[in-house]
């Protein structure tokens, strides 16, 4: 008789696969309709998977030991920042952190550290008996602003339609570049807690030997070696791959997986050599589009955001399933209500009154309400995880003959509680703030508008309604059919004249830009201007976004899709010219 093997990996792989899917069915209506990231629903997915609930996940058996546990926790972090960062440098255009070394290096310099000072007297305050040291260390994991809840507000719908492009590009170089650069603050503190603390007992030297490993170790080996070997390794990786590609010995799977393959074998020899992978890997992304040959050559391709959904949804699964909820509400350092206000307090003066004092001197940031957006958008996630478990590993040093050394006894427990519950916070706030600000912003004019007598509750301009967008998104191919029923045939070309209304989203959920020569583009122009116009000679990157021809009624434009009869029209029209 077959019997079941409710085995660990079984469950743990039917649970992740189940939910991706299940996801993947409405992952449309809420990311696009409803602005909600999937960081924050995989999140909560997590939670309810979680031992403490529907107890699917079980990260104690599958790890053996809490230390295990933790190593894991560091290993996957470093893994997704690996990928999420080269990725993130890909998509800067050409010699980008040349051009705009001006604004990064002010969003890196006295702002991170404003950032990294404000945080830590935030924490100071609060946290009772805490030494000024350690709360630089704690302070120094959520300085820097994480690349992965950062696609929140520069991919879709809503940034396409609300965040300029300059200003996405400066927002993604800027949390891609202070992620490795978040350990000077961090070894700063550390060190100074090392060779310092306990009165200088148990570790000799003193604070010079603490500047000097600082400025040796920290700025030399690990900031500047990394910069280094990025920069090197994502150069040979670029000719080699111009080099295979112009001889043909490439297939394009190979093609398209290149830069995420680089940033598996970055993660892995920083790790081997002990330098800054994260810093190494955004470096070597930038320099590997260097001439933005790649980038142009992927950007129309759904692999990239395809790796980047799946890891976004697995490590925030597995955070919502290993977060120590009940040491929020049971520890021995800083009580639930003090907890609440330094939560709320890291994230309204962590970034965003900085922000806004310097924003006139940061050219991609062009009116007040852009200062208030980027200042507030700085969310606290992967990246503070990973630094808090890379503190944690350091504070084990310190142990005399096994024992915690007095002055650092409860730090571990400190920076554990503080750090998850600042992610958490920003993960729920910056999760929730897009759908909630469009609610209060249509919610008045939508409830006095339903309330009239004469509202029509089709008239496509009433303003944003949770239930009419519900209703639309899943009723639109129904209405198209009943409609085209009771309407006489369309005339030739109507289905496809009509769709172009509709713009044309990657699976990601961005919008597909038109570069010159497409033949979307092309039949667009042919169709609004006649057949004299045309695009050649302009620039991609100042072309406006204009809605692709495309089948009726579908948002998604894939590889392998047909020609619409449009195109074949205006390919026919160019060969007789």
């Amino acid at each position: 008789m077959p019997e079941l093997a409710i085995t660990n990996f079984n469950i743990v792989v039917s649970v992740l696969g189940g939910w991706v899917s299940l996801f993947g069915l409405v992952s449309y209506l809420l990311k696009e309709n409803f602005y909600l990231s999937e960081a924050l629903i995989s999140l909560l997915a997590g939670v309810a998977f979680s031992p403490p609930a529907a107890n699917f996940v079980r990260p104690l058996d599958y790890a053996g030991s809490q230390e295990n546990i933790d190593a894991i926790i560091l290993y996957f972090s470093r893994l997704v920042l690996g990928v999420q960062l080269v990725l993130a440098g890909v998509q800067l255009p050409s010699r980008y952190l040349k051009k705009q070394w001006k604004p990064l290096s002010l969003l890196l310099g006295p702002i991170m550290t404003i950032m990294w000072l404000i945080t830590s007297l935030i924490v100071w305050a609060l946290v009772p008996n805490l030494n000024i040291l350690h709360a630089l260390a704690i302070g120094a994991c959520v300085t820097p602003t994480d690349p992965v809840l950062s696609n929140v507000i520069v991919k879709g719908k809503f940034a396409d339609h609300n965040v300029p492009q300059e200003l996405q590009r400066i927002i993604i170089a800027e949390s891609g570049a202070n992620d490795g650069l978040g350990y000077p603050f961090l070894f700063f503190a550390l060190y100074l807690i090392k060779y310092t603390g306990d009165g200088g007992v148990a570790e000799h030297g003193g604070a010079r030997l603490a500047m000097g490993l600082w400025f040796g170790e920290t700025w030399g080996y690990t900031i500047i070696l990394s910069i280094i070997y990025g920069a090197a390794v994502g150069w040979i990786a670029k000719e080699l791959l111009h080099w295979a590609e112009e001889r043909k010995y490439v297939d394009r799977e190979s093609f398209l997986v290149f830069a995420i393959s680089l940033s598996l074998f970055i993660v892995g020899t920083c790790g081997m050599i002990g330098s800054d992978d994260v810093l190494a890997c955004f470096i070597a992304g930038n320099v590997f589009t260097w001439d933005d040959w790649f980038r142009l050559e992927t950007l129309d391709d759904s692999l990239q955001p395809t790796i980047d959904m799946l890891l976004n949804v697995s490590i925030f699964m597995w955070y919502g399933a290993v977060c120590p909820w009940n040491k929020f509400l049971h520890n021995d350092v800083i009580p639930i209500y003090r907890l609440i206000p330094l939560g709320i307090m890291v994230l309204l003066f962590r970034r965003l009154p900085w922000v806004f004092a310097v924003h006139k001197w940061i050219p991609q940031i062009e009116e007040v309400r852009q200062a208030i957006f980027v200042g507030f958008f700085g969310p606290v996630g992967v990246s503070a995880i990973f630094y808090l478990y890379i503190t944690l590993d350091f504070i084990k040093t310190l142990d005399i003959n096994g024992v915690p050394r007095q002055d650092v006894e409860k730090l571990s427990e400190t920076t554990l509680v503080v750090v998850w519950f600042i992610a958490v916070c920003s993960i729920v706030v910056h999760g929730l703030s897009i759908p909630l600000g469009k609610l209060g912003f249509y919610l008045p004019r939508t409830l006095s508008r339903g309330l009239a007598p004469d509202a029509n509750p089709d008239d496509p301009t009433l303003p944003f309604s949770l239930g009419v967008r519900v209703s639309n998104f899943i009723g639109s191919r129904s209405r198209s059919r009943r409609n085209s029923q009771e309407t006489s045939p369309p005339t030739p070309n109507t289905s496809e004249t009509t769709s172009v209304s509709r713009p044309v989203y990657r699976i990601g959920g961005t919008v597909i830009p038109k570069t010159p020569g497409s033949p979307a583009l092309s039949a667009r122009l042919h169709t609004v201007s006649g057949p004299d116009h045309t695009a050649s000679g302009s620039d991609p990157e100042s072309t406006p976004v204009s809605p692709h021809i495309g089948p009726a009624n579908r948002t998604i434009r894939f590889p392998d899709e047909p020609r619409t009869s449009v195109q074949i029209q205006h390919e026919n029209d160019r060969k007789i010219d």
